[in-house]
């Protein structure tokens, strides 16, 4: 081929073809990045629309030397601005291991790190069929290298509408969505050659009266205190939606509250969830409830139960430092190997938000805001919600 025809050819490469090329000249990070379960969009108590999902991120060379990871860009379907760019320090408080306090994400050779990603977009904003992602790195010789892929096709069945599964009362969504150091999206499962997150959008759900405080008002040493002390124990536990009792158990003991706990047998729900049961409410979702009082399991395996049916009440079994009722949807019965999915429930109050430390009193005295109404949501990390003022 002929100079003139080879300048030719290059004139007719189009724009994105150059950008690529652009991209291949640069360093190449020796990683492998990946997201394994793709999100599927839900509306928060911000109104806003939420895509959490993780980015696995191994280093895979012995002889690579430590990655510092400096920024990562996501797109949207072909977009050419990223819709989001996290920094450093964002990456610092997004990624488990943790680094030290105010030190970057370094991933060492041959070490993974698990990026939380949890994307916000405007109510009305178009919602992305795909994202994929774009970040640099720092090698210690100071040179930047460069991972850009990791292409993401999101998920597009809407999030399950339930009912309430707690009647009457105010309860602190607590280690809620959208917080990656909780321990419900914070804690990775990793059984039988599969890592998942079955808690990934899991609720606390924490009883608190008028005071926004967790035990009666007559109690003096919370260290002292019963069952019958805290706002939410015995509490009726409800069936979310018409469906069927895949697994439940009852007769596990209950801890005394703030009781030091043992390590978990296992990472099942045997080993963690005490008293419990497991609705299959649609085609590959479950709904379970966890910690629940002892003998108080109203149904058994291989029950039909509707909306709205008593099936057990609040309690303390499991692994739980006090009385609560722990509530996911996923999308196996098991919990060890499912993915935890996304939910709204149809109905509920929103009261704003309140923080762990208000529960017991301490710092600035927890006050509601003004009773919203609010449909179709999913409740976000430590707001206050109810369900008493519904029909």
């Amino acid at each position: 081929m002929s100079i003139k025809g080879r300048f030719a050819r290059w004139l007719l490469l189009p724009l994105c073809c150059l950008a690529s090329l652009a991209v291949a000249q640069q360093a190449l990070a020796p990683v492998e990045a990946r997201v394994p379960f793709a999100p599927a969009p839900v509306t928060g108590t911000d109104q806003r629309i939420h895509l959490a999902y993780e980015l696995h991120v191994t280093n895979i060379y012995g002889d690579t030397g430590p990655l510092k990871l400096q920024e990562l860009d996501v797109y949207a379907d072909d977009g050419r601005a990223p819709i989001v760019r996290f920094g450093a320090d964002d990456l610092a408080r997004m990624t488990r291991p943790a680094p030290a306090e105010h030190a970057p994400v370094l991933i060492d050779a041959g070490k993974r790190v698990v990026i939380y990603v949890w994307l916000s977009l405007a109510a009305k904003s178009p919602i992305p069929r795909t994202l994929h992602h774009r970040m640099s790195f720092t090698t210690s010789t100071h040179k930047t290298e460069l991972l850009d892929g990791v292409p993401l096709l999101l998920g597009t069945a809407a999030p399950v509408l339930i009912g309430p599964p707690l009647r009457g009362g105010w309860w602190l969504a607590h280690e809620g969505p959208g917080n990656p150091h909780s321990h419900h999206w914070g804690s990775l499962v990793a059984v039988n050659g599969q890592v998942t997150i079955p808690q990934r959008y899991a609720l606390d759900l924490v009883g608190i009266d008028p005071r926004g405080h967790v035990v009666r008002a007559d109690v003096k040493e919370i260290g002292k205190s019963r069952h019958a002390d805290w706002i939410g124990y015995g509490a009726d536990v409800l069936a979310v939606a018409d469906g069927v009792v895949r697994d439940a158990r009852d007769g596990e003991t209950e801890h005394p509250p703030l009781s030091p706990q043992a390590e978990p047998t296992s990472l099942t729900a045997r080993g963690l969830f005490g008293n419990y049961v497991v609705l299959e409410i649609q085609p590959g979702v479950f709904a379970s409830y966890a910690h629940l009082q002892r003998g108080s399991v109203k149904v058994h395996v291989g029950d039909h139960v509707r909306r709205g049916q008593l099936l057990a009440r609040l309690g303390q079994s499991g692994s739980s430092s006090a009385p609560h009722l722990h509530f996911q949807l996923s999308n196996a019965a098991r919990f060890e190997g499912s993915e935890g999915l996304p939910f709204r429930f149809d109905r509920f109050d929103l009261l704003g938000p309140e923080t762990e430390a208000q529960l017991f009193g301490q710092g600035t005295p927890w006050t509601p805001q003004p009773i919203q109404h609010r449909q179709a949501e999913m409740p976000l990390n430590d707001v206050v919600i109810g369900f008493s003022a519904l029909p």
